[in-house]
């Protein structure tokens, strides 16, 4: 062959090579920038304005998320771009409290998105679906109608001498801490005194944070994990079967499992009172009790066919999983805030000495005590909710098919809106000043305005048939806890000038409530 051909075909090989490698990269990125601009410009979604890598890619949200600070994000871009803001390619936040009963009714035509499946438990190696991880509206109303009934206020009052033995213990130990004027990290034994109160009403038993003064199991940790991991995983969920969602992890690895140690956790409080076979069957459960262990129980034992072991072990996870963060959450910004607001902490302290003088007020306050005895205590309640709400990501949902019109514009059906309770909690047409903590807008609003004002504040606890079941058990310990609290000790924070800080990963947690306690006199 003579030289010129073979220096030909040699070129031509090089170039063969040269087009194999880089012709798939041209593809790729030729497909990553269609992708981008399709997201950009998708109809009806391209005039809602917003950040501008947020409308390209999702990974804008995510990286917000990441910082733990999105809820002050949200109030921002709000508040530069208007109540509808496209925080996604495929995402809006709402700004609207008109569009609340819209998004989150009874209906439910307005589904879950796939935020919310990455929260549930492993039984059986398999994932199993509780009330506030499904998006099957079917299967809540199913799952809702068997347990229902166990998280009414009537029936969680027939447990009020139970959660006041919490209270009675945890006054014990700050006590101590008094006795010994020593600072006390209050808003972690708020947590404490959280848990072990969800033992008493779900498993008729503390859980041993109080009396051990500790993370029990490290479950508060672990909680905090897999929240983490949820509100990150949950920006791009799709990825989620990819990662802990992956169920080779089951099979390759049984020890897995564990890893949701919400149900170890759960398992564990289950068998302190019952026995759970190696088949995962219960027996041996009390089914007298006043707690949801003993209810259940006695469901099973009477009609299997109403609600067997797996019902029972989904839901009473569902408990410990979700029970003593949001309360605690709560409870430090009314601390917090009060200490931060002398006045206001006067002014509650003898709201609660002017009752108890006038022998309104029980050895142990009863719930009904301080919700009609203390005015002035019950508008700080809701004014360190409504300026520091537990939860502080959207609450997402898809738009049905036909989609729906928002502050003029149509937002088609399959898109994900949502409403974030740090946003409409500062709405300043609602609240006045929305950023000053101030009790006193409760009391003086007009019957019309507070009613205004108490249905965008429940959004805290969600909306429609998909509120918080346990919205009850948190307000009785909040109400009760809180005047006996204040009633038994001066509270002052130990750094008063010094911020506390904030991380939100779903929930809205704080650090640094740190305390000096010094016992009153009694009155």
């Amino acid at each position: 062959m003579a030289p010129t051909a073979i220096s030909n075909s040699s070129q031509y090989l090089a170039q063969l090579k040269h087009v194999a490698l880089t012709y798939p990269l041209q593809l790729i990125a030729a497909f990553i920038v269609f992708r981008l601009l399709w997201n950009k410009f998708q109809p009806h979604l391209v005039r809602i304005p917003g950040p501008p890598l947020a409308a390209y890619t999702k990974f804008w949200r995510l990286y917000d998320v990441w910082k733990g600070k999105s809820h002050i994000t949200a109030i921002n871009v709000h508040r530069k771009y208007g109540p509808l803001v496209r925080i996604a390619p495929n995402v809006v936040s709402v700004a609207d409290p008109a569009m609340i009963p819209v998004f989150y009714n009874i209906k439910e035509n307005y589904t879950k998105s796939g935020f919310y499946p990455i929260q549930c438990i492993s039984w059986k190696k398999r994932p199993e679906m509780n009330l506030f991880s499904t998006r099957d509206p079917n299967y809540h109303r199913i799952e809702k109608r068997k347990v229902g009934h166990a998280y009414s206020l009537p029936n969680l009052l027939e447990s009020e001498e139970a959660i006041d033995s919490c209270i009675k213990l945890f006054m014990q130990r700050l006590g101590e801490f008094a006795d010994r004027r020593e600072p006390v990290d209050l808003g972690m034994w708020l947590q404490y005194f959280a848990f072990d109160v969800v033992g008493e009403v779900t498993f008729a038993s503390k859980l041993g944070f109080l009396e051990q003064g500790k993370d029990v199991d490290g479950m508060i940790q672990a909680i905090q994990g897999m929240l983490a991991y949820a509100a990150l995983c949950g920006q791009v969920p799709e990825y989620h079967k990819y990662l802990l969602g992956n169920p080779l992890f089951a099979l390759l690895m049984p020890a897995m499992e564990t890893w949701n140690q919400v149900l170890v956790f759960t398992l564990k409080a289950i068998n302190s009172r019952a026995s759970i076979k190696r088949d995962g069957e219960l027996i041996n459960a009390d089914t007298e009790g006043r707690d949801m262990l003993s209810r259940w129980a006695y469901v099973k034992s009477s009609d299997p066919n109403k609600m067997n072991t797996r019902d029972i072990i989904v839901h009473l996870s569902t408990n410990v999983f979700a029970g003593s963060d949001t309360t605690a959450i709560a409870l430090r910004a009314v601390i917090y805030y009060l200490c931060k607001n002398p006045d206001c902490m006067r002014r509650v302290v003898e709201e609660i000495d002017s009752a108890d003088k006038q022998g309104k007020l029980s050895n142990s306050i009863s719930y009904k005590e301080s919700t009609t005895e203390l005015p002035y205590f019950n508008a700080v309640l809701k004014e360190s909710m409504r300026i520091h709400p537990s939860v502080g990501l959207l609450m997402e949902r898809h738009v049905p098919a036909e989609g729906v019109e928002i502050q003029g514009h149509y937002i088609p059906g399959g898109t994900i809106v949502g409403i974030n309770p740090w946003v409409t909690n500062r709405d300043p047409s609602i609240f006045q000043d929305p950023d000053t903590f101030n009790p006193q807008r409760w009391l003086d609003a007009s019957e019309e305005k507070l009613k205004q004002m108490d249905n965008i504040l429940e959004l805290n606890f969600g909306g429609g048939s998909r509120k918080c079941i346990g919205r009850n058990i948190s307000m009785i310990e909040m109400q009760k806890v809180l005047p006996q609290l204040f009633r038994e000790f001066k509270v002052e924070l130990t750094q008063p000038d010094k911020e506390w800080h904030i991380c939100n990963h779903w929930f809205v947690q704080q650090e640094g409530v740190v305390c000096n306690l010094t016992r009153r006199e009694k009155r």
